[in-house]
């Protein structure tokens, strides 16, 4: 790795959270979180789901070191907006590197189908994404449910794809073989009632996370502020299909498949492991073994690699961010 650009990476100024959570109100939002801060502009590309008109979110945020030539997509996770990545846009950024930050249609800015999703679909928009931006092939940084996508994206499109890492990805186990099917209508009665203090709840132990409440409260106040849309049934609807996509559309059975570099970084505490509440008791103690498992994987891919930060939950890159900086950094500079 260049020496420099680990030097940046490990003394950056990291942007805190506040930067881009400046109204922390009461206000309700739109279910395209008109009103919340992001920490750099925000572009949108007209899409087509379902026969409907949408429009992905994204930010494409330019190099403020020497320039590499290369670029970075980031894929979020499911309960959090692209805007998280924050303090990883400054490293890559600051270390040469392009940054294009989407929010998948159904999260963040980006419209709210209520369609069923696919991890198909998703990779399919995300191609169309880097059409839109000329964009030829791209390295990949992908958090929790972004994981699974970027699996996906490349299987789909192995020749967009430089390099994959994974952080602290879900969809390392089959959750249909533990979990069983539950309908919409529990689903969306039980995101529902979700009320602030059980949502934050969820997060800090759900996640095992090392980080204060604060930490973590743009996050509640975004999912609270939103039940105040006129439009929330249908965010609702969405936020449903995509636990019904993660359940029903395993990748992990492919991981081994993938033939692109990849870097798993996991938190040692973190054992999230989704619908894990709807599973039987004896089978659901056997769920989210999820850095032992990504070390398995790892080991049976062409060139797999796991890093485990011990005493870290499921958000390394808030949890541990100068450690995860440094290692995507040169991981990435490595390929």
């Amino acid at each position: 790795m260049r020496a420099t650009t680990l030097l940046l990476a490990l003394t950056l100024p990291l942007m805190p959270l506040a930067a881009w959570a400046q109204d922390a109100s009461d206000t309700p939002l739109g279910i395209g979180l008109e009103g919340f801060a992001y920490p750099y502009p925000v572009r949108f590309l007209p899409l087509t789901r379902d026969g409907e008109a949408q429009r992905l979110a994204y930010m494409d945020v330019a190099p403020t070191g020497t320039a590499n030539g290369r670029t970075v997509l980031l894929l979020h996770g499911r309960n959090f907006p692209s805007s998280y990545w924050a303090p990883v846009v400054a490293a890559l950024t600051q270390g040469g590197y392009r940054v294009v930050a989407p929010d998948q249609l159904g999260f963040g800015k980006s419209g709210k189908p209520v369609g069923a999703f696919t991890f198909d679909r998703m990779a399919a928009d995300t191609v169309a994404l880097l059409d839109a931006l000329s964009l030829r092939r791209v390295d990949v940084v992908a958090h929790s449910m972004g994981g699974m996508l970027a699996v996906r994206l490349a299987r789909n499109a192995p020749d967009r794809v430089n390099s994959l890492v994974l952080e602290a990805p879900i969809g390392l186990e089959d959750y249909r073989f533990s979990v069983p099917p539950v309908p919409d209508e529990t689903l969306l009665a039980r995101e529902g009632e979700l009320t602030a203090a059980a949502y934050r709840r969820q997060l800090m132990t759900s996640y095992a996370l090392s980080l204060p409440e604060s930490a973590i409260e743009p996050f509640v106040q975004i999912r609270e502020r939103v039940k105040g849309a006129g439009e929330y049934p249908r965010w609702l609807r969405s936020f449903v299909n995509s636990y019904t996509m993660i359940w029903g559309q395993p990748v992990v059975h492919e991981i081994p498949l993938v033939q692109v570099p990849t870097l798993f970084v996991m938190g040692g505490a973190d054992h999230n492991a989704p619908g894990k509440a709807y599973a039987p008791p004896e089978l659901a103690a056997r769920m989210g073994r999820n850095a032992e498992n990504a070390q398995a994987l790892a080991a049976r891919m062409p060139s797999g690699k796991a890093l485990v930060f011990d005493g870290i939950g499921h958000l390394v890159h808030m949890e541990a961010t100068e450690r995860f900086n440094g290692a995507v950094l040169e991981f990435l500079d490595g390929h």
